[in-house]
């Protein structure tokens, strides 16, 4: 890779992207965008689930198999912001509009919406 910075996350929702507007025969990500949400939410599901088991796990090998299921988190919540046509830079701008608002103040702004 040299000294080049690669941005894996933006790599990554470029393919899956890419695989949204030409499809493949041969890619699991093509398969899990034609089953729509339901297949997609049933993986995003399973692999937080499997994210928070590993973090439950002791020592080095826990931490390591943390890792692993975190990046099957990502990759599928990847998969489902594609389906939904929602791209990085909007879940970036919300992050930012989030950042330096207490949790908690941010939560309640969420509940007074919904009301």
């Amino acid at each position: 890779m040299g000294s080049e910075k690669v941005d894996i996350l933006r790599e990554l929702m470029s393919v899956i992207q890419e695989r949204k507007h030409n499809p493949s025969d041969n890619s699991y990500t093509s398969s899990l965008l034609k089953k729509g949400v339901p297949k997609i939410g049933e993986k995003v599901t399973e692999e937080a689930q499997e994210v928070v088991d590993a973090a439950s796990e002791p020592g080095e090998e826990g931490r390591q198999h943390t890792i692993y299921e975190a990046a099957d988190v990502i990759y599928h919540l990847f998969v489902l912001l594609t389906y939904s046509n929602i791209n990085l830079e909007e879940v970036e701008h919300e992050l930012a509009r989030r950042f330096g608002i207490s949790g908690l103040e941010e939560k309640a702004s969420r509940s007074q919406k919904e009301s």
